[in-house]
């Protein structure tokens, strides 16, 4: 038996993924916990992927691995290969007023159409622009910049700081794939390529990508030269030569591979020449293990909703609204994002006094449209449609419509019609929409899946719960080793056939416009 793993290195914690190349059965795993906040360590990461892969017997007889990571995280490196400050994650909004200048120094349309995103608080190039106006000190000494799933695929093949690493700090064998690049606006999907004058707008220095083979080398006083850039020397000669900027990683194929070049002394490490595939940002590794393809749309309810589907061609959107990332497989993945989703059924059962399945089975209880009943879910204000001060309220109660059944059927009805609402924006760039996979803690709601085929009017699949980013890393790993995108089965808890009700959007449109 052939054994791939896959990582879901999250803002939470890290789970690992053994499975069986072949048949994508689960062969062993292992998860350990993430410190809490929006700035951390990343050797706090490093350290729980080593308890994780521990947990899960280790990888010693694992040939292949992949690396699936919460996007947008600024890790900024030194010439030794150290980090200069803890990682800003992409839920830190310090960078809000620095989206904002990019935004009006380069226009929206202008971003929108050469990285595919317009600048948030959550983007890595923000972060950037942070880092240079406020830590300047910081800023002149970064030598790389690498998202958190690049650093630990670094880190896994041997590379890091000296004496904290078997094979000390060679930028150049910094690795990334097409979909974490793409959500650092200075990248773009279409092309494949950097965009390395938005990269030195964000930073105020130029950046050049890694070049495998050609290694850094600190002049005997220690000093960087004028661009901050150490001095490297090609390995395959004695010619030196300086930086032409900051590393940013070599952006991988979706099928291609690199080494784990060290032997580690950890009983728990892989071995050395095992394949570790490119990796990917998270979503992007979930559609993935959902095998979504062309057409395949994914809702995913929790603390937050996003919905996301597989196109062909790439997107830009000026009004920011949809991100147009890049996917893990070379085709694309429009993603919208609502602050939103499960927390709108929680708030609703504690006013009602009830557990979720209650909820649900008074939701199931109300006509659709629940009798005139809408809820505008902008509990904590709202992203889209760009609403921050907004907050929820509720239309259409009459004396006759105000009961408990049609409360409960309005809260699942208004957090899928804001969902809805991104997905409109998503096809309305032309991306197709013939299904839907429905995940996320809510989605084992009986009234959230039977709403859903009223609400979007598409069929709706419920897999069974799994962790599908580590998953998606996984098949990562098993199309590198093999060639061939493997496709695995996945275990379905429901499937439910197109309802569409319009009137549950007919009326939440009318109702539910001014976001006050």
């Amino acid at each position: 038996m052939t054994l791939v793993a896959g990582v879901d290195s999250s803002t939470q914690s890290c789970k690992v993924l053994i499975v069986d190349a072949d048949t994508g059965r689960l062969v062993r795993e292992g998860r350990a916990a993430h410190p809490d906040g929006t700035s951390v360590p990343p050797e706090a990461w490093w350290r729980a992927l080593a308890e994780a892969i521990d947990a899960a017997g280790g990888l010693a007889d694992v040939d292949a691995i992949a690396i699936g990571g919460q996007q947008h995280g600024m890790v900024a490196l030194d010439a030794e290969g150290r980090v200069i400050r803890d990682a800003l994650l992409w839920n830190d909004t310090r960078s809000a007023a620095a989206a904002a200048e990019l935004i009006a120094e380069v226009g929206a349309e202008e971003y929108a159409r050469r990285t595919g995103v317009v600048p948030v608080a959550s983007f890595t190039a923000t972060k950037l622009r942070w880092l240079r106006d406020a830590e300047p000190d910081n800023a002149a000494r970064v030598a790389a910049v690498a998202l958190p799933h690049d650093w630990l695929t670094w880190r896994l093949r041997g590379y890091g700081p000296e004496g904290e690493s078997p094979l000390g700090p060679v930028l150049d064998e910094f690795v990334t794939d097409r979909s974490d690049a793409s959500g650092t606006a200075y990248f773009s999907g279409a092309t494949g390529e950097y965009d390395f004058e938005l990269f030195e707008r964000a930073l105020g220095r130029p950046a050049r990508v890694a070049q495998p083979g050609r290694a850094a080398v600190l002049p005997a006083d220690g000093a960087l030269p004028a661009d901050g850039a150490p001095p490297v020397e090609d390995a395959t000669s004695t010619e030196a030569y300086h930086f032409s900027g900051i590393v940013l990683p070599r952006v991988l194929a979706p099928a291609e591979s690199v080494p784990v070049d060290a032997s580690f002394p950890e009983n728990w490490a892989p071995r050395p020449g095992t394949r570790v595939a490119a990796g990917a940002g998270d979503n992007a590794a979930a559609a993935l293990g959902l095998d979504a393809r062309e057409g395949d749309v994914v809702v995913s309810i929790g603390t937050s909703g996003t919905v996301f589907a597989v196109s062909p061609e790439p997107v830009a959107d000026p009004s920011g609204a949809v991100a147009g990332f890049a996917d893990a497989s070379g085709a694309f993945l429009p993603l919208v994002a609502t602050l939103n989703a499960a927390r709108v059924l929680e708030a609703v059962a504690r006013l009602l006094g009830v557990d979720h399945d209650e909820l649900a089975e008074l939701a199931l209880a109300a006509e659709p449209g629940a009798g005139g009943v809408v809820l505008q879910p902008y509990f904590e204000g709202e992203r889209t449609p760009n609403l921050p001060d907004a907050t929820a309220s509720l239309f259409g109660l009459t004396l006759a419509s105000t009961t408990r059944e049609n409360l409960a059927r309005a809260a699942v009805e208004g957090m899928l019609c804001g969902l809805a609402d991104g997905l409109d924006a998503v096809t309305r760039l032309g991306v197709p929409a013939a299904s839907i996979r429905l995940v996320g803690g809510a989605a084992r709601s009986r009234a959230v899946g039977a709403v859903a085929a009223q609400v979007f009017g598409l069929p709706v699949v419920i897999p069974e719960p799994g962790e599908y980013v580590a998953r998606g890393a996984a098949v990562q790993a098993a199309w590198a080793l093999t060639g061939a995108r493997p496709a695995w089965p996945i275990d379905t808890w429901a499937e439910l056939p197109a309802d569409p009700q319009p009137v549950i959007r007919e009326q939440y449109a009318a109702r539910a416009v001014t976001g006050r």
